[in-house]
């Protein structure tokens, strides 16, 4: 099923504002909102997953504009695996409330409907705490053909990945113990007195680092660590008509987290490699064609290279030599999906270097006949 636009899920314009978006999905939220559609509340369910969605794509700078620029292919990884998961994808929990009004009050239904029950709410007591893995960079060169026409590309990289022998926790079986300075809370509570009273200044544990667990007996294959280092392919779709400087982000295929936190992102750049025969301009393509004197007097067809292969192209007679034509059509695709670029023609005179006593007896001839047309300098 094709997927619908998010602006158009919201009913707003691409240039809305942030206030503009809020406002558009508190009024939708409400009118599709479970509590709403007791008749239909499983279609009522899957159209507040779909407002939840394009919400959280458009107020997210980096994903509007990823977004903007790719459309929904480009986020093709922003969820992970399955799309957009609302109890693990949606980060505007805080401000549903706000969002929503008091629809979420007293029996909060939403949550136990969309995010399964209570537990959804992510409220876990104090443990050892992921950290988020960091995002790698990717530059990917491409050619002028495969920015026509789109490609899938296979990268290798390096990364860290959780170690399978500890699951991540860096320690040997039976090597994680409670920390004993803080008790397994991660932190460090100080009482102090002072002129209006005692004050307790809570602290991170610096033995855990505000873990509460530490390593006793340390994995001898990450030594400790919880990751190690692989390599990997992964494969990564180029919607056609990318420019140098655009970026593809596969997300969560960065290095993994620390005590199991999320992995990072990897962040693909576009470069272009140099054509041998075409210059890129925007979304336009340019090149240069040498024809002969006499072609470019008397007229006639030459053929073309394009993009797309070679097609001819009529030379009127007279042409001067840095006369432009333009081929419709035969530039590059224009990545917001609206039609195509141009090419664009020079013609150039070519003059040879070598002669012939015969040409060049030929040429003395001619040029005795066109010497008194050729036009005085000035502005021609």
């Amino acid at each position: 099923m094709t997927k619908r636009d998010y602006y158009e899920t919201l009913g707003i314009g691409r240039n809305a504002t942030e206030d503009e978006i809020k406002s558009a999905y508190r009024r939708l939220a409400r009118k599709h909102h479970p509590d709403m559609n007791r008749d239909n509340p499983k279609e009522a369910e899957e159209k507040f997953k779909e407002l939840s969605e394009a919400y959280e794509v458009l107020m997210d700078s980096n994903k509007r504009a990823t977004y903007n620029q790719f459309g929904h292919e480009g986020l093709s990884g922003s969820f992970g695996r399955g799309g957009f998961d609302f109890s693990r994808d949606f980060t505007h929990i805080s401000d549903l409330e706000d969002v929503i009004g008091g629809l979420f009050g007293g029996g909060g239904s939403v949550f136990d409907i969309l995010m399964g029950g209570s537990q959804g709410r992510r409220r876990g007591g104090r443990g050892r705490r992921g950290e988020r893995g960091g995002d790698l960079k990717i530059k990917l060169p491409l050619t002028l053909n495969e920015i026509d026409t789109g490609v899938e590309k296979n990268i290798r990289l390096k990364r860290l990945e959780r170690c399978n022998t500890c699951k991540g926790t860096g320690a040997q079986s039976g090597g994680l113990e409670t920390c004993s300075t803080c008790g397994g809370s991660g932190e460090i509570q100080r009482v102090s007195s002072g002129l209006f009273g005692q004050f307790i200044n809570v602290s991170a544990c610096g033995r855990c680092r505000g873990e509460g667990k530490i390593i006793s007996i340390p994995c001898p294959i990450c030594h400790g660590k919880g990751r190690v280092e692989k390599e990997t392919t992964l494969s990564v779709k180029i919607p056609p008509g990318v420019s140098r400087g655009n970026y593809l982000p596969l997300r969560e295929q960065g290095n993994a987290g620390r005590n199991g936190g999320s992995p990072g992102d990897v962040i693909v750049l576009i470069d272009e490699k140099e054509d041998p025969i075409f210059e890129r301009r925007d979304k336009d393509i340019f090149i240069r064609v040498p024809i002969s004197y006499t072609l470019a007097a008397l007229g006639g067809k030459i053929e073309v290279p394009t993009l797309t292969g070679q097609v001819k192209m009529k030379i009127p007679s007279g042409t001067q030599s840095g006369k432009v034509f333009r081929l419709r059509g035969k530039g590059l695709p224009r990545l917001e999906g609206y039609g195509r670029g141009d090419q664009l023609v020079e013609i150039v005179i070519w003059t040879p270097k070598k002669l012939s006593s015969e040409e060049k007896r030929l040429l003395k001839e001619l040029e005795d006949l066109t010497e008194k047309k050729v036009p005085r300098p000035g502005k021609i």
